[in-house]
């Protein structure tokens, strides 16, 4: 596996954030945020190990690793008496708590993740099979099936960790509603840099 010093230095910074989140977690028993953190290693590791099969946009991993910290961040930093998780940025619901720090997060990572895992579908299929009506409910499936995919991990947290932060059916409806949101948009974001390079041939 050959890095670059891009993925050098992304990798350090993974590796630096990751360590001093630990370090806090273990000293002060969030056993919530220690399995996230060993589920983000494995998520590192998958990339890095897969890096020369599958092209990963250095931006997008650089995205990851904005999530990652932006979602350690909110289990461990307080405004006041509020987690940062739990923090109102724009209240627009009086009878949902829209739109959260939580729900922001949401939108980036799985969106993100769902750029990501364009690149990944787009390497395997024939140009003639990217028909972009049917290409583009799969891109924006995917995106939310990883967002499923998160919330079974929360569920499995909330049992080995019955104590946890994460919150009930609404909540975890709302996430859901936040990870869509987020495939929409790296999906508008997909079909913007698809038609430039269709525009421009020297950008592909």
């Amino acid at each position: 596996m050959k890095l670059s010093r891009q993925h050098w230095v992304l990798l350090a910074v993974n590796l630096l954030m990751l360590i001093s989140f630990s370090i806090y977690f273990i000293s002060s028993k969030n056993y919530e945020f220690i399995i996230y953190v060993g589920v983000i290693i494995a998520l590192l590791a998958l990339i890095f190990y897969t890096k020369d099969r599958v092209h990963y946009p250095i931006l997008c991993l650089w995205g990851l690793t904005l999530w990652a910290l932006m979602h350690m961040a909110g289990g461990t930093i307080y405004l006041g008496d509020t987690r940062l998780y739990e923090l109102i940025l724009i209240p627009i619901s009086d009878k949902y708590e829209i739109f959260k720090y939580d729900q922001f997060v949401h939108i980036l990572g799985f969106g993100v993740a769902t750029y990501i895992f364009y690149g990944v579908l787009r390497s395997i299929l024939r140009k003639d099979l990217r028909k972009w009506t049917a290409l583009s409910i799969i891109v924006v499936m995917v995106g939310l099936g990883i967002g499923a995919l998160n919330e079974v991990i929360e569920f499995i947290i909330t049992v080995i960790a019955p104590s946890t932060g994460v919150g009930g059916y609404i909540n975890t409806s709302l996430d859901l509603v936040a990870d869509l949101i987020g495939a929409i948009g790296a999906l508008i974001v997909i079909r913007i840099n698809e038609n430039r390079k269709r525009s421009d041939p020297t950008r592909a």
